[in-house]
């Protein structure tokens, strides 16, 4: 595959599917990727498993799925040190990715607005489920309840006449068409 993105820096605040699946394919690309994670803890998926690579002291399977093409580093962003990395780090980012709730990032002073005032050729990138602007964009968003308030459980499954009822789909796909 011919790096079309080399040279591109991305920094990925994102964590679980959606943002963390579209920087991966970033990183596929060429893009030179580093992924923001919780000190101590890391994305939310190091810790879902099984399955394990390595054994049970391993590393999980979903998050090693959803990261590859990418380093990571441990910043708490929560704290004036670790935003002032992150702002460092966004002045030289091509793109930034992050999924946090509207208006989260914005109390550290990471939001759009600031980062894009330091860099302006920045491309900022929030994945969210109901857009920044919106009526319910502080709501969370997540896959089942996306799958099923857009109507794609009640499709999925056994037929009601049979005792089934609406079912998520197996594979978290909503997270994974966000992400592309």
């Amino acid at each position: 595959m011919t790096a079309t993105l080399h040279g591109i820096k991305v920094l990925d605040l994102s964590r679980v599917l959606a943002g963390p699946w579209a920087t991966q394919l970033l990183g596929d690309f060429g893009a030179d990727v580093v992924k923001i994670e919780r000190p101590g803890q890391g994305d939310d998926t190091r810790q879902w498993g099984p399955p394990w690579l390595g054994g049970e002291q391993g590393e999980s399977a979903y998050f090693l799925s959803t990261n590859r093409n990418k380093r990571s580093v441990e910043i708490d962003f929560s704290i004036p040190d670790g935003a002032r990395l992150i702002r460092e780090m966004a002045q030289k980012a091509d793109v930034i990715v992050e999924n946090f709730r509207a208006g989260s990032l914005q109390r550290y002073d990471l939001g759009e607005a600031s980062l894009r005032g330091a860099n302006p050729r920045l491309i900022y990138c929030s994945v969210s489920a109901f857009g920044q602007r919106g009526c319910r964009r502080s709501e969370p968003g997540y896959d089942a309840m996306i799958q099923a308030s857009g109507g794609l459980m009640s499709i999925t499954g056994p037929a009601d006449a049979e005792g089934g009822g609406p079912q998520k789909v197996g594979v978290a796909i909503a997270d994974i068409m966000s992400g592309i």
